[in-house]
């Protein structure tokens, strides 16, 4: 199974190379829009005049990001920030649905890239749900069948705690994925196809 991957990494610049750090950026995304998988990147700064720069990209898959990362022309873009005085403190890395929820709180962002925008609610909803139901059928149904005669209160403990990680590790990394069209508004898949082959 291969979800979105989204590197957020906070570097730090030195003062009054603000200008030089903008082509620097624009420069890696230009690079990274040429790898199969890109999907977008952009950067954060908690104020207009801020050394703290966070930076986004992000990519389809794990494979389509280590494609990225062990190229040569990555190691190109990175060594060409050395006389900027960059300096990374922090990358994480987050899949799936992660993220979503969370508004940005800093004033000062910039898209190198058109990115996906946050899914509105109700298509968040809808998601969540087409797995939920199901998932909580099977594991009602179970918990029925082998820990049916626990009290009310341990049996939807034990239901919860097998409903947990699944949804977390499995199944809503799952359903993002399979529902990106659905979440960021475009066609979707098979109607895409049918385009291709018509044109």
């Amino acid at each position: 199974m291969s979800n979105p991957v989204t590197v957020s990494i906070t570097r730090h610049l030195d003062p009054g190379r603000e200008a030089e750090m903008v082509s620097w950026l624009q420069a890696g995304t230009s690079l990274a829009q040429q790898f199969p998988g890109f999907l977008g990147a952009g950067w954060v700064r908690p104020e207009a005049d801020s050394e703290t720069w966070h930076m986004l990209y992000r990519f389809d898959d794990a494979e389509a990001l280590a494609h990225w990362e062990g190229s040569p022309q990555r190691q190109w873009w990175r060594d060409a920030a050395t006389g900027l005085g960059v300096r990374d403190s922090r990358v994480e890395r987050r899949t799936g649905i992660e993220g979503w929820f969370d508004e940005p709180t800093n004033r000062d962002v910039r898209d190198l890239r058109v990115n996906p925008a946050p899914p509105p609610r109700w298509k968040q909803a809808v998601t969540i749900f087409l797995v939920f139901y199901p998932l909580s059928l099977v594991a009602n149904w179970g918990a029925g069948a082998y820990v049916g005669d626990l009290v009310l209160a341990l049996r939807v403990l034990v239901t919860v705690l097998v409903m947990t990680p699944v949804m977390t590790y499995l199944a809503l990394p799952w359903v993002t994925r399979k529902m990106q069209w659905f979440l960021q508004g475009q066609p979707p898949p098979w109607r895409r196809r049918t385009r291709a082959t018509n044109d």
